[in-house]
Order: structure tokens, then C-alpha cells, then sequence
């Protein structure tokens, strides 16, 4: 998967004067042996420098990771350490950093084997808070050699988050559609994260579009479509038309992303496009975000974003969905209840034209957009991927601006369930505990749209630790209540 940034985690132990070094070395070289016999070396490089109380060790630490090509930064409390020299450090290094610390660990040696870093812990994020530095600090971030390589290996996750969107650039074609002001993207808040955003008229895309007629790549994208649609390849005569379109967009990349390393983009889909392109773009969408560049319908740029840092986080191919339709009663009567542990309110389709990727899908065929040709001649709504979303654990969740420049986001983990939808579009049942409460008490009391980012897989607790590194105040990171857990909304008397 391109377009997807690496982390390299320079790992720096740190010592206080006034206890031994040699702990925090030898406790160092146990967590590094510990990381790279279960995860291997290619994520984290040891810094041989231990800092003491000196500034200008300080630096030659610094200078060190960063001649080592780190982006990344783990400050490992050996013992105490030295709360200001550890903190200047953190401070003046350009990346996400993330501070842990060192357990005691023998009974028998407490006299002169004792590091109390466990204190020094309280100081250096007394610290970071007093200099105003971010930083990942893990739930528990005490531990012995393996526990401490764990975190280590937690936090390259949202590493490659944080780094991923301080490169990233969205390009957007289009204002959204009538009738879509719940999408709405205050632009100040992509800049806060460090995002560039380029806008773009849709009448610039058309023309690209029309450069690219008769290029001698197409036949060789068409092959790529109708060996991964295989027999499902419904609507060979539109193929064509949609590797120019593919090709138009990778181009738009190539030539815009400029001084920015990533890229996603906010596509324009309806309700001029079709007519004018004589398709939609459905299935273009779904293979440009299974080869790591997110492409969000509706031009939505925050569900755009979101992609993104779903797909920099599990690694995988993401979608976008409509939080679409609930389950008819017959049908969870018939297929749900009494299989499978949810009530009718915790369960919800979600459902999107065709842009889930050809391998997230349990089948597929390319097919028209039904919705569209109730309005429009069918030929010209050619181009969705159609099919049921594999079954399997999910994550939904959505990071946002709101109409007042405010970020907000929200998680919830479920699960796509094997029950065949008997509908259209790609589509696919979802279950998420307490879904009824977390619609009502989340998604329409904190004015999110209905839109959300599907990662495959259970995620929720990097995109929490991403979210608040980012900036989202903990009180806006929205997440499914389990039963007995009130809202702060949630009418006491039911």
C-alpha cells in the first residue's frame, strides 16, 4: 500500500545524577532486546547517548536521533531522570514523541538497584505540561523490559498517525452537493492538525478529465479492472471510461501534492457528474483507497481525513459510509435474533453507493447507481461496486470540525455481521453495543454527519490515544456507552 509514512522511534534513556546510569543503559538495551525479538529492529533505533542533568547531552541526543533519521521519539526513564534536560528534549524534537518508564525489579536489590522512576514519571509530566509539549503517555507507563516494549510497539500506530497527517495534503474537486451542509469542513482546524487542503473547482477536474482522453495507459488499467472484477464485471463498455478517470486523479496527485508526502481526496460524485462524465466514480474511489489513497464521496473532507488516519493506523484498506438505514423488523427477526447477541436497536445498516474496496466485500459486481436512476438515464450512473461488506470486526468512527471551528470525533468497535442485507449498494449490517443510545446521545446530540470511516478491525484504542494527541478534548471524543453508563444527555427516567 503506497502513500503510507513509516516510523523509525529513537529511543533515549535518561538518567538523573544522583542514581546510577548504568540502570537506565542496561534497563534500555533489555526493552530494545525485548522489542526486536518479537517485532524486529526495523521500527526503532537505540540511541547510545544517556542523558544525565546536562543540557548538552541533551543535544547530542538530539542530533544523534535525528542523524539516525528518527521522526519519532520514546523517552525511556530509566530511573528517575532529569526532568528538565528529558522535557527540553521533548521539546525541541519535531515528531510524536511518547514518555514510559522503568519498573522495579528485584526484592533483593533495592538498596542500590532501585530507580524510582515511578516518581520520576509524576515529574516529567509535570513538566512537559509546563513547557506545553505533547506527548503519548500510555495507560499504565510503568513496566518491566517486555511490558515496556509493548508500549513501544502501541504507540508506532499513532506515531504513524501524528506523522502521517503533519504530511498530508487533501485536494478536494467541488463544493458539496445541495442538501449536504452536514458535511460541512471549517477549514481553519486542518491547519491546526497540520494539514494542507487545495480546493478545486469540479470544471477543473472535467477538464483534466477530457486531457487524458485516448491515453496509452488506459488498456493497461482496464486489464487491472476486469482481472479484479472477474465475472462480476457487469459493465465492461464503462471500463474505459473510468481508467481515464483513475488515471486523471493519479496525475492530479503526482502534479499537486507539492512540498506534502500523503495525499486523500475529496471527490466530487453527484449531481452534475454523471451526466457530464457519463458515469460515477464509485468504483475508481474504492481502488485508489485500497492502494493507501483515501477518496471520500460527497466531497467530505473530514471523512476524507478521517480515512486517512484510519488507513495510517491498521495498515488496511478503509471505507466511507452512510450511517444508512435500520434493520427491518422481519429481517432481524429471521436472521439475527437468537444468533447473535444484539437487540434490533443496536444494529444499523451501513450502506454507500459502491466505494468499498473489491477485497472488503464478500462479493461484487459492477452495477449502475440505482438511486440516481430513478432521475437519470441508467448508462450515465454506471460505475458502483456493488456487494455485501465481509463480515468481521469493525471499527466506526469519525474525526470533525464543527460549524464553529471546534474538533469533535467519535469511536465505536463492532462488528459487520454474516447476514446477507438483500439490498443494494455496498452495504453490510453492523452491530455495535448500545448502538440505539450512541446514535441518539453521540451522533445526533453532538451533530455529526452520516458519514462515518469504517477501519476493519478493532482499533478504538489507538484512534483515542490519536484523537487526544491531535488536540480533541477528551469530553468530545465520543464512544458507546456500555449499558448502565449514562450520558451526560441520557434522560435518567429513560
Amino acid at each position: 500500500m503506497s502513500n503510507m509514512p513509516k516510523v523509525k522511534i529513537g529511543i533515549v534513556a535518561v538518567s538523573r545524577d544522583c542514581f546510577p546510569e548504568s540502570l537506565s543503559v542496561n534497563r534500555r538495551k533489555a526493552v530494545v532486546e525485548a522489542y526486536t525479538k518479537k517485532y524486529g529492529d526495523a521500527d526503532i533505533y537505540e540511541c547510545p547517548v544517556c542523558i544525565v542533568e546536562s543540557e548538552i547531552q541533551m543535544v547530542e541526543a538530539l542530533e544523534d536521533i535525528k542523524k539516525s533519521g528518527c521522526n519519532a521519539l520514546a523517552v525511556y526513564l530509566g530511573n528517575f531522570g532529569p526532568e528538565i534536560a528529558e522535557t527540553l528534549l521533548a521539546k525541541h524534537f519535531e515528531g510524536p514523541k511518547m514518555f514510559f518508564a522503568a519498573a522495579e525489579e528485584h526484592g533483593d536489590n533495592l538498596l542500590d538497584g532501585r530507580g524510582d522512576a515511578y516518581c520520576g514519571m509524576l515529574n516529567a509530566s509535570y513538566n512537559l505540561k509546563l513547557r506545553g509539549v505533547k506527548a503519548y503517555i500510555p495507560e499504565y507507563p510503568v513496566g518491566n523490559a517486555e511490558e515496556c516494549a509493548e508500549m513501544l510497539h502501541e504507540f508506532v500506530p499513532i506515531a504513524r498517525a501524528v506523522v502521517g497527517l503533519s504530511s498530508l495534503k487533501i485536494i478536494s474537486f467541488g463544493p458539496r452537493p445541495l442538501n449536504f451542509l452536514a458535511c460541512n469542513a471549517p477549514i481553519q482546524q486542518l491547519y491546526n492538525l497540520g494539514v494542507e487542503i487545495e480546493e478545486n473547482s469540479e470544471l477543473d477536474l472535467f477538464e483534466a478529465f477530457n486531457a487524458h482522453e485516448g491515453d496509452e495507459r488506459i488498456p493497461e488499467i482496464v486489464k487491472e479492472m476486469e482481472a479484479e472484477l472477474g465475472t462480476g464485471n457487469k459493465k465492461p463498455e464503462i471500463l474505459s471510461k473510468l481508467a481515464q478517470y483513475e488515471l486523471t486523479l493519479k496525475d492530479w496527485v503526482r502534479d499537486h501534492k507539492g512540498y506534502r508526502e500523503y495525499v486523500a481526496i475529496a471527490g466530487k460524485c453527484w449531481p452534475a457528474f454523471q451526466t457530464q462524465f457519463g458515469f460515477v466514480p464509485c468504483y475508481v474511489n474504492s481502488r485508489l483507497t485500497a492502494q493507501g489513497i483515501p477518496v471520500s464521496c460527497e466531497v467530505d473532507i473530514y471523512g476524507a481525513l478521517s480515512e486517512f488516519i484510519g488507513t495510517v493506523v491498521s495498515e488496511d484498506t478503509v471505507t466511507l459510509l452512510d450511517i444508512n438505514n435500520t434493520v427491518p423488523h422481519d429481517l432481524y427477526e429471521e436472521d439475527i435474533k437468537g444468533s447473535y447477541d444484539y437487540t434490533q436497536k443496536d444494529t444499523f445498516m451501513g450502506f454507500h453507493c459502491g466505494n468499498t474496496a473489491s477485497e472488503k466485500l464478500s462479493f461484487c459486481e459492477m452495477k449502475y447507481q440505482k438511486i440516481m436512476a430513478r432521475s437519470l438515464p441508467i448508462e450515465v450512473t454506471q460505475g458502483t461496486l456493488e456487494g455485501d461488506i465481509k463480515p468481521g470486526d469493525i471499527t466506526f468512527f469519525r474525526l470533525q470540525s464543527t460549524a464553529d471551528c471546534k474538533l469533535r470525533a467519535y469511536i465505536a468497535q463492532g462488528e459487520v455481521l454474516p447476514v446477507a442485507t438483500r439490498s443494494f449498494g455496498a452495504i453490510g449490517i453492523f452491530a455495535i453495543p448500545e448502538m440505539g443510545r450512541f446514535y441518539r446521545h453521540v451522533l445526533i446530540e453532538k451533530n455529526f454527519p452520516h458519514h462515518g470511516a469504517v477501519a476493519f478491525g478493532n482499533f478504538g484504542k489507538t484512534l483515542y490515544e490519536v484523537f487526544k494527541y491531535v488536540g480533541v478534548p477528551v469530553e468530545e471524543i465520543g464512544y458507546n456507552q456500555p449499558a448502565g453508563v449514562r450520558y451526560p444527555t441520557e434522560n435518567p427516567w429513560g
